[in-house]
């Protein structure tokens, strides 16, 4: 299934995308794509309704984020070998973990606000997988058990906030606007290798990231398991797996984002993103 929440931020509902590409409501069904929804037997439950059964939706609502609720949104760093060669980084011996604020979260095709003193705004397109059960200290045979699916995200990052300011990287994520997730979330089932998805980016067309999750340094089983071994995961809570070279900070001059940038991104069998940036102000 590709689950969706649509409508004005904060008064999002949810809905499906059908096979034929029609948005169809689910308020009858699910109060929202969230907490309990996300849960393998609910899931279940929602894939054995007939789509055609299911009320179309008028017009062409905006897409909010495809997940609410979430608790933690997990970054992992360095995860792919070629980008933390372009980084200039050694490839971690254990995933780099860090948060981003869940206040950073917003539809994919909002806009990306340039924060107030930035310098050194940049793009990356990541794998998001969302959990849908609570998860602690799960093997890394039995992760995926625990995925209810995945998304498109955006880890927009500020490079100067994020290496040059001192401290923990978080202050470089998490500004509002940086977590674009969606637009849909693809249930597990209908993705059959993870670590087999295109991925790429374009800034004005023209293309700056293509990669693909086959080239990750930790996959998706071992992130799950790994993470479930310091902190219990909850439904809803977001893992954004790393990003393939080709980010701004990793060229040669380094190129940031600026007011009035167009941002494509999409992942294969995830659906795309497009955002507008400007500044906040």
């Amino acid at each position: 299934m590709k689950l969706v929440r649509y409508g004005t931020a904060g008064a999002e509902r949810p809905g499906l995308i059908d096979e034929t590409g029609i948005l169809r409501d689910l308020s009858d069904h699910v109060g929202d794509i969230a907490g309990e929804t996300l849960a393998p037997e609910k899931l279940a439950q929602l894939a054995a309704i007939p789509a055609d059964r299911l009320p179309p939706v008028e017009g062409t609502p905006r897409f909010g984020p495809c997940v609410a609720g979430t608790g933690k949104f997990i970054c992992i760093g360095l995860n792919y070998a070629d980008h933390a060669e372009e980084s200039g980084m050694a490839v971690p011996p254990e995933p780099v973990i860090f948060m981003k604020a869940t206040s950073a979260i917003v539809g994919p095709n909002d806009d990306v606000l340039i924060p107030r003193n930035s310098a050194k705004t940049d793009w990356e397109v990541e794998l998001g997988v969302i959990i849908g059960k609570t998860t602690k200290y799960v093997s890394e045979a039995e992760a995926l058990d625990h995925v209810a699916g995945y998304c498109v995200l955006h880890d927009v990052s500020e490079r100067s906030f994020q290496t040059e300011r001192s401290g923990q990287w978080t202050k470089g994520k998490s500004c509002d606007t940086f977590g674009p997730v969606g637009p849909w979330l693809v249930t597990k089932d209908e993705i059959v290798d993870p670590q087999n998805l295109r991925l790429w980016l374009k800034v004005n067309g023209e293309t700056m990231q293509n990669g693909s999750t086959r080239t990750m340094v930790y996959g998706v089983s071992f992130l799950v398991s790994y993470l479930s071994q310091f902190m219990s995961l909850h439904p809803g809570d977001i893992i954004s797996t790393g990003t393939p070279p080709g980010v701004g900070m990793g060229m040669t001059p380094q190129r940031w984002l600026k007011p009035g940038d167009i941002v494509e991104l999409g992942i294969e069998g995830l659906g795309t993103q497009i955002q507008r940036v400007r500044a906040d102000i």
